[in-house]
């Protein structure tokens, strides 16, 4: 199956020194680029020396050393090279929602460049697969593509199971119908088209992965944190700058900081 691509689809995965997204460090970044002009796939692949130790935790997970990126280069010299890989293309992976993009955007953000994902659409896989089939990788490549992933946590064959599940997602509940509680069909959520999939791998309800700004149902955002949780940004910004600037220097994620100063403009706007 190919994919219905509107503009370039890149999948990727990252093994890191840990699980913390703001700061914990990439060891290993995988991308396979699907091209919406019908060219072959790419592919980029590469270690990274984090500057940090990796925990005992992730190594027992990935198996990477500090010996294994002792001589590779650190993130800010490769940092251009995945910028331009990626390119304006949407993102996709697995469990890359809540972990690998925000921890991409966070590396981007240490050596001073502003990832923007406001204007990309992402696939988060896992989110198909728990909705629909609640397990682990290995067990959703074995359910999708009747084969077993046998070298898991090594990130290049991570994302080439990824791509090759959602290919397998696709295969088996495009046009199919679920029930809802009166047994009622309710039209396919899963769908050959990255819109589609982007509205249902994403939690609307909220605008960031750590989930600090929460989308009301009028779509007021308001703030799910702190001494003002529950009031909305907007009114927050304009009423106490202090607030902002105090944002903008604790060790909140890069992604929340830029939601932030694009409201915070917006504040501004409407003050002159």
């Amino acid at each position: 199956m190919d994919f219905h691509l509107d503009r370039n689809l890149v999948f990727f995965d990252v093994e890191t020194t840990g699980l913390n997204v703001i700061r914990d460090r990439i060891v290993q970044i995988a991308m396979v680029k699907i091209r919406c002009d019908g060219q072959p796939a790419e592919e980029l692949s590469m270690l990274v020396n984090p500057g940090i130790p990796i925990s005992e935790e992730a190594m027992a997970v990935h198996g990477i050393t500090p010996k294994d990126l002792a001589n590779k280069p650190t993130f800010r010299q490769v940092a251009q090279k995945i910028w331009d890989f990626i390119g304006d293309s949407d993102l996709a992976g697995y469990n890359s929602n809540r972990f690998d993009v925000p921890m991409l955007m966070e590396e981007f953000a240490r050596v001073g460049m502003e990832f923007d994902i406001s204007k990309r659409r992402m696939i988060d896989v896992q989110r198909i697969f728990y909705k629909m089939e609640p397990r682990t990788l290995k067990a959703a490549y074995r359910l999708y593509c009747n084969s077993e992933l046998t070298d898991a946590h090594d990130a290049l064959a991570d994302v080439r199971a990824t791509v090759a599940v959602l290919k397998g997602q696709l295969d088996m509940y495009e046009g199919k119908d679920l029930l809802d509680e009166d047994g009622n069909a309710v039209p396919a959520p899963v769908k050959n088209d990255m819109q589609v999939l982007h509205e249902f791998t994403n939690d609307l309800n909220f605008l960031d992965a750590t989930q600090k700004l929460r989308v009301q149902p009028d779509g007021a955002v308001v703030f799910n944190f702190g001494k003002y949780m529950g009031q909305p940004v907007l009114d927050v910004l304009a009423k106490d700058k202090n607030y902002y600037f105090w944002m903008l220097e604790r060790e909140f994620s890069s992604q929340f900081k830029q939601i932030i100063k694009q409201m915070m403009k917006e504040v501004e706007r409407k003050q002159r």
